[in-house]
């Protein structure tokens, strides 16, 4: 089994599963069912930085919508701010029915940007 520092990009892994896991609701007894894995298998995934194998990096990315490649090119999403990353981690957790609003926030933000630049 892989250990957290032969796996760079991976360090946050089971904080952000865990973190994605409580947005969207599900107990770890779900995400661990629909992942097909022990739920104490997650448990060490979330707490203690035991890296899964790459199907079920996979499915979990997938499944906790999370960006495949803050894990496999870490330097790609260090090039966005830390603000930036955060904000696109609770977009993409965000339920659909809620991101017309959020889309009318950002383009009032961004009419109002151009506002002040002009």
């Amino acid at each position: 089994m892989a250990r957290i520092e032969d796996c760079p990009g991976f360090e946050t892994f089971g904080a952000d599963i865990k973190e994605a896991r409580k947005a969207k609701r599900l107990t770890r007894k779900d995400l661990a069912e629909k992942v097909n894995v022990d739920t104490r298998y997650l448990a060490n995934i979330e707490n203690k930085g035991t890296i899964p194998s790459l199907p079920v990096i996979i499915q979990l990315v997938k499944i906790c919508g999370l960006p495949m490649e803050r894990y496999f090119n870490p330097a790609v999403m260090r090039q966005e701010s830390k603000l930036r990353e955060r904000v696109g981690q609770k977009l993409r957790l965000c339920p659909e029915q809620y991101l017309p609003i959020i889309e009318g926030a950002i383009d009032g933000a961004i009419q109002l940007g151009e506002t002040e630049e002009a």
